[in-house]
């Protein structure tokens, strides 16, 4: 059983001021998107029948693990230039288990180019775990490449919350554990957003292609969050095969080549959107939820919006997938257990700022910040999450296909 969050004012107070600095891990990484050559590799899985087999675990004989996650995807404290990690400390400290915790995925594709031949065979990537997004950990189950888990060892994944449950590739989130949740939506300058358009807010998708914002819209390269708000728009389910065709997407994506090409979306970026929403060059942007919570802790007020259609948002996470060469699952699993104890899931959303998966965190983040527990955009309600949708599984031909299209929009951009 693991120990209740530390109450100690000083901590609390620890964990807010982070907060207010702390950038969400999409924020921090550079760059517009995965190039043409990523894509194709990417999108391109090694092929075949072979049937791979779990690494011996010696978990019980050796007491560590490797981590491979994003950038700033982490409560940390810098003190004179070294960096610790408040929960994986309490974690070692519970458990003995030390965590060699690496930021090693920059992008999902670049990422997968650095480890797909290791996959592919079985062997060591070098982690025991790793946190790709959603659809990129589809791409590992459904290859055969990482290992099943054991509820056993997991017992606190009963806390998953339903709406992460059920997924295609993994219903009963054997192979699959999701570490934090992301929400797609619109981010806007309420003050400037008023003064171009005359309205408080958006009322929809359609607000941002208002001639007032012409050259001031921001949009993000990842590709299912963008074209994903753009399909919803257009009355597409973006989790249904039958409704997400490739006639259906390759609409959306006319519809944002004109949106580029008439100089209405100005800015496609990937985690450096917000630089350009604090410094005014964009007023309104396709953007994630967590950076919105973020953008407000650096300005110190409720400068920013967030905004889901009514149309709907995209929503996914980022998974813990312990790779077939991984030789500490066990490890993994009492790290899983340890991230879905809702008083230790709270103190991480209470840094990283995105969608806690764990039900009960909200009730353990009153005892931080009672602000941090009523952000809808870290412990989203039902209500609050009714019109969100996963972008379905694509076939390898698919991904290559609609990917292509986007990154074409992207380079004449």
């Amino acid at each position: 059983m693991t120990k209740p969050l530390p109450q100690d004012p000083m901590m609390l107070e620890l964990i807010k001021q982070a907060r207010r600095h702390q950038m969400t891990r999409r924020a921090a990484l550079a760059g517009a998107g995965a190039t043409a050559a990523a894509v194709a590799l990417a999108a391109c899985a090694p092929g075949g029948d072979t049937q791979l087999t779990p690494a011996t675990d010696v978990s019980d004989s050796e007491k560590t693990l490797v981590w491979h996650n994003w950038s700033l995807y982490m409560d940390e404290v810098e003190t004179d230039g070294a960096v610790t990690y408040p929960t994986l400390e309490k974690f070692t400290a519970e458990t003995g288990i030390e965590v060699e915790y690496k930021i090693e995925i920059e992008d999902n594709d670049t990422y997968y180019g650095k480890v797909k031949d290791q996959l592919a065979q079985g062997a060591d990537i070098g982690a025991d775990v790793a946190c790709p997004t959603e659809w990129m950990a589809a791409r590992w189950v459904n290859n055969g490449y990482v290992q099943k888990m054991d509820a056993a060892n997991i017992p606190n994944k009963k806390n998953i919350a339903p709406a992460y449950m059920g997924a295609a590739f993994d219903p009963e989130r054997d192979y699959t554990v999701p570490y934090q949740g992301i929400l797609a939506g619109i981010t806007y300058n309420k003050e400037a957003f008023k003064e171009a358009t005359g309205k408080d807010a958006p009322a929809s998708l359609e607000d941002l292609w208002d001639p007032s914002l012409k050259g001031r819209v921001g949009v993000l390269s990842e590709m299912r969050d963008t074209i994903g708000l753009i399909l919803l728009a257009n009355g597409v389910d973006i989790a249904d095969a039958n409704s997400l065709t490739e006639d259906a997407y390759m609409n959306a994506i006319d519809f944002f080549a004109g949106k580029v090409s008439d100089g209405q979306i100005a800015r496609i970026k990937g985690n450096s959107y917000s630089e350009d929403l604090e410094n005014g060059d964009t007023i309104a942007a396709i953007a994630w939820s967590g950076d919105t919570v973020q953008l407000n802790l650096s300005a110190g007020t409720e400068k920013y919006g967030f905004f889901i259609p009514d149309s709907g948002t995209t929503i996914s996470a980022d998974l813990f997938t312990v790779p077939m060469g991984a030789t500490h699952k066990k490890n993994v699993e009492e790290l899983i257990n340890f991230y879905y104890d809702p008083a230790n899931a709270a103190m991480l959303a209470a840094w990283v700022n995105y969608v806690t998966p764990v039900v009960g965190a909200k009730e353990e983040a009153m005892k931080i910040d009672p602000a941090l527990a009523e952000n809808q955009l870290i412990f989203p309600s039902e209500e609050f999450l009714k019109n969100a949708y996963g972008f379905r599984s694509l076939t390898g031909q698919e991904e290559l296909t609609f990917t292509k299209a986007f990154q074409e929009v992207l380079l004449g951009a």
